[in-house]
């Protein structure tokens, strides 16, 4: 475990399936010292969901820093933050059921992430995704987990691992795509859970899927296809501006 750190540590999760389900992934990041070094890891799921990915990356984080640790951790899923933040009381009083009678999705992971929450000083902040002036280390753990998804294979500080290559899916101004920038977000890039994603301008803007996958709606999209950017992920233009998703 990672430890000895008294000051509240940045640090940011992700995952990533290419074709949800499809190759997933999931990748975590921790700030070192003055907070220009990183020490990360990510690692390979085979076929899975977006949400499981995402999860996991929640769950390894938690389980490699010593509790005593405060954590502040920065995610763009917003259904992984809303899942241990606002739902999970409501599940546990009806038995890990949500509010229709259903059992809950990706129990175990969830019963897990409850178990590693517990008794420590975690700080959950939403920050965008794929924003070429976003957050670093969100940057850094979403190229991670993305690269665990196609390569499927683990790396990070531990094996020496160089660091993540370019997203594909950073939206640039004018709609085109390449890496964010390594500086950090500015004062209004992140949110404190459980405040509500606003959805802005931006959230409409439009490319082609590299990877087939299924938007929030339920229906699939096509790799080529114009998709935008939603509070979950990716899926159809027409989506994009939903409000954050309720209760699953």
């Amino acid at each position: 475990m990672i430890g000895g750190m008294a000051e509240r540590v940045i640090a940011a999760c992700d995952g990533a399936s290419k074709g949800n389900p499809g190759p997933a992934g999931w990748a975590w990041v921790i700030a070192e010292g003055d907070g220009t070094s990183v020490r990360w890891e990510a690692g390979p799921l085979g076929t899975a969901t977006n949400n499981v990915a995402e999860l996991t990356a929640l769950e390894r984080l938690l389980a490699a820093v010593d509790p005593g640790v405060p954590l502040e951790i920065r995610m763009d899923s917003q259904y992984a933050m809303k899942a241990v933040t606002t739902w999970l009381p409501g599940w546990k009083r009806k038995g890990w059921k949500t509010s229709a009678g259903k059992p809950v999705a990706n129990q175990e992971l969830v019963v897990r992430i409850d178990a590693l929450l517990t008794g420590r000083s975690v700080e959950f902040r939403y920050v965008p995704a794929h924003q070429v002036n976003g957050d670093r280390f969100n940057d850094f753990a979403d190229r991670a987990a993305s690269q665990a998804a196609i390569a499927q294979e683990a790396a990070g500080t531990a094996y020496d691992s160089p660091e993540p290559p370019a997203s594909p899916d950073t939206v640039r101004s004018g709609g085109a795509r390449g890496r964010a920038s390594g500086s950090g977000a500015g004062s209004g890039a992140a949110k404190t859970v459980p405040s509500r994603q606003r959805t802005s301008g931006n959230s409409k803007r439009t490319l082609n899927a590299k990877f087939p996958g299924r938007c929030r709606c339920g229906r699939s999209y096509a790799a080529g296809e114009s998709i935008a950017k939603n509070p979950d992920g990716w899926g159809h233009p027409a989506c994009a501006a939903a409000t954050a998703p309720a209760e699953a």
